[in-house]
């Protein structure tokens, strides 16, 4: 059997996975409606192998929206769309956490209800970020993001509260585990990232109150689902949709000591290279990281059989997540199981469209 470390089972808090290869969140922008169907639980329930299958970012209200054909869960249709889909997942003995997401800044009036400006912690836009609009024809397409303006300090309790009643319908919907999305320069890491928050409350300024707000959501969602079922994706050093920040490794080391106090399940770090850059993550940093964080560590940034096994087995990490390959290849595992050659992936159909590149691609059986 190939690759013995990577198929051998892990706890992530008080779940126990088969395997330590994960599907990443994948956005895919085939729910025309927000709302989870067949196709959906056709695909997902392909990849039920996972030792943790998570969901594409899924918006938590709409005000959270940045992308057309992305999915929610703030509405009753939604919930039981996704209920459809993890029972698919669970009918092939597999497991599901609901990854919670608000874009923040990288947004357009016209994904946001009534033509409103999205929201950010501070009303700076990102140079040169794209949203995912649908224009005036009926044809979708990428657009530059507009201007957003500042939450107001009482207003980002009612954020928080959003959160909460997603993370209550992911529950209902009868996910396994929640994520919180806190990575890629949507709102949460927004709020983390000394160039996009320039706020003078109590959100903004140092370090910690940089953080504030996005260990409000996490305590939020830890009140609904129990830290032992909740994980956190993280991108120090990513700087994309015209992010900066001045103190990546600070944040980061701090919220991973932040959240060992919680007691959260896992934290899920992706990595700076799969945004296309040459930035590196250093052995001192997932040391850095493992030091401060006592759960279960996922790194994620174009990880092959081989070198997910090398980084488990150094003990760096308890586990990888996977995208693109989990794309092509629906039963991964299996194939890493028998070191089988991957199916590999058409970029063209990655956004939007129906079947065709998303449940259409071989299994070894084929």
């Amino acid at each position: 059997m190939a690759h013995e470390t990577l198929l051998t089972p892990v706890n992530f808090g008080s779940l126990t996975l088969p395997n330590r290869i994960l599907m990443a969140p994948l956005t895919r922008a085939r729910t025309p409606d927000s709302v989870p169907g067949p196709l959906q639980q056709t695909y997902y329930g392909q990849r039920a192998g996972a030792g943790l299958v998570i969901s594409e970012a899924t918006n938590i209200s709409p005000s959270a929206r940045g992308y057309v054909y992305t999915p929610g869960i703030w509405t009753d249709a939604q919930e039981a769309g996704w209920k459809g889909v993890v029972d698919a997942v669970h009918a092939k003995g597999g497991r599901m956490a609901l990854q919670l997401w608000h874009v923040g800044r990288v947004s357009h009036e016209m994904v946001q209800p009534n033509g409103q400006a999205p929201v950010a912690p501070s009303a700076l836009k990102g140079e040169g970020a794209q949203c995912f609009v649908e224009f005036d024809d009926g044809s979708a397409g990428r657009h530059p993001t507009s201007t957003p303006r500042a939450l107001e300090t009482e207003e980002v309790a009612e954020v928080v509260d959003d959160y909460r009643q997603a993370a209550v319908r992911a529950r209902r919907a009868g996910f396994d585990m929640i994520e919180v999305h806190a990575a890629n320069a949507y709102l949460l890491n927004q709020f983390l990232a000394t160039g996009s928050n320039q706020r003078t409350d109590r959100y903004g300024g140092s370090l910690e109150n940089r953080a504030r707000f996005p260990l409000e959501v996490v305590d939020a969602v830890i009140d609904v689902f129990g830290a032992d079922r909740v994980g956190v994706r993280l991108s120090p050093f990513i700087e994309i949709f015209g992010l900066t920040d001045d103190e990546p490794e600070a944040m980061a080391f701090y919220l991973a000591g932040q959240l060992a106090e919680r007691g959260i399940a896992y934290l899920h770090i992706n990595e700076p290279n799969w945004a296309g850059g040459d930035i590196t993550l250093s052995d001192d940093f997932r040391r850095g990281l493992r030091e401060r964080f006592s759960g279960s560590l996922v790194f994620c940034g174009h990880y092959d059989a081989d070198r997910a096994e090398r980084i488990i087995e150094a003990g760096t990490a308890d586990a990888v997540a996977i995208g693109r390959s989990y794309i092509a290849n629906p039963d991964l595992v299996e194939r890493f199981r028998q070191g089988a050659t991957l199916n590999e992936p058409d970029q063209t159909t990655f956004y939007g469209g129906g079947a065709e590149g998303y449940t259409d691609y071989p299994f070894l059986t084929d």
